[in-house]
């Protein structure tokens, strides 16, 4: 399962309404520790199906939704439950960092 992409269109669909948690990757193409953290958005995207939705979210061509949620340094991930921030997490972090956070938010 890979991660789905994110779209400032596809965003209320997929995240504001979706019924599981949802770990979204806000990146960039240029960004090299959005390239470092990469694989293990990825890896989430398998250990996690079924139980939470894993998306990734090109800042460059979807500023609207960036903005919206204050995403200022990249790499940013937010987990979202019920329509809410229920974590953030700023900088390449070590798997098992998001792997508590994911736990917390199911």
């Amino acid at each position: 399962m890979k991660p789905i992409t994110i779209t400032d269109d596809n965003f209320e669909t997929e995240v504001i309404g979706s019924n599981q948690p949802v770990l979204i990757d806000f990146w960039a193409i240029w960004c090299g520790p959005c390239r470092m953290i990469a694989p293990i958005v990825e890896e989430l995207a398998n250990e996690y199906d079924g139980r939470v939705k894993v998306g990734k979210l090109d800042v460059d061509n979807n500023q609207e939704t960036s903005i919206r949620y204050g995403v200022r340094s990249i790499p940013t991930l937010l987990i979202f439950k019920d329509g809410k921030i229920k974590d953030t997490i700023i900088g390449a972090v070590p798997k098992s960092h998001l792997v508590q956070k994911l736990n917390s938010a199911l």
